[in-house]
């Protein structure tokens, strides 16, 4: 559910981290830039001394962060996520730039719920978990060393969050404010691909043991698509329509 206060609706997630330092780099560098809604998934030591260290100022975000056991359970009812990708992808994704990245994360916190997903130090978010996003956004690092530090990541798109804050257009608000139904959430999408995989191994069409890469591509498919929770319905209603005159 949206809130008056757009800064509330952007979620920065931090998956599996390992270094506790960072989470309190993260959280310094989240209120320099005005945002405050910290998720751990699973992080490997928390709390620890490390992170209240690093925070500094900061420290408040670390005492209200939300530990949850999964990314799921980080982006539940987000209309919008966007998740943080260092390589190239067997299949590609929908890919934007750190200033993309920040305006829209800004223009749609004024509808509903948005997260920014950050993975591990040493292997950053796994191909599962990048699946969930909407897009995915790769900061332009110098190639010679693109390894950024986590908290220094946070920081850039961060920064860029508070840049279209500042620098606010309408162009991405008009987009959606006049559709009529919101933008169906991360969690009825995730319930969706679960019922559209599931009719499509009843029906014959996806071999579970070999399913190359059709889930993948049908979930790429409807992320980009940008479904609204009465279209997940009305699909949902047709699978299931399926599942019964197949039974």
């Amino acid at each position: 559910m949206a809130t008056n206060n757009r800064h509330d609706n952007i979620r920065i997630v931090l998956v599996n981290t390992s270094h506790p330092g960072n989470i309190g780099g993260a959280a310094r560098a989240m209120k320099n830039m005005a945002l405050s809604e910290l998720y751990l998934v699973q992080p490997r030591e928390y709390p620890a001394p490390r992170a209240v260290w690093r925070a500094a100022g900061a420290r408040e975000l670390l005492s209200s962060a939300r530990v949850v056991d999964s990314v799921d359970a980080a982006i539940e009812g987000c209309g919008l996520v966007i998740g943080t990708s260092a390589r190239e992808r067997r299949i590609p994704w929908p890919l934007i730039d750190p200033r993309e990245c920040g305006r829209r994360i800004w223009h749609e916190a004024s509808e509903h719920p948005t997260a920014l997903l950050f993975g591990r130090e040493d292997r950053g978010l796994t191909n599962d978990e990048l699946q969930k996003c909407h897009y995915h956004v790769h900061i332009p690092a110098n190639s010679d060393y693109s390894s950024l530090n986590l908290a220094c990541a946070v920081q850039v798109l961060a920064y860029e969050i508070r840049m279209a804050a500042i620098h606010e257009t309408d162009e991405l608000s008009q987009a959606f404010s006049e559709w009529d139904q919101p933008l169906a959430t991360a969690d009825n999408l995730e319930r969706f691909h679960c019922h559209l995989k599931e009719t499509m191994t009843e029906i014959g069409f996806l071999d579970p043991d070999n399913p190359k890469q059709l889930t993948t591509r049908m979930r790429r498919l409807f992320n980009r698509v940008r479904m609204d929770e009465m279209e997940v319905s009305i699909l949902r209603g047709l699978l299931s329509s399926v599942q019964r005159l197949r039974r």
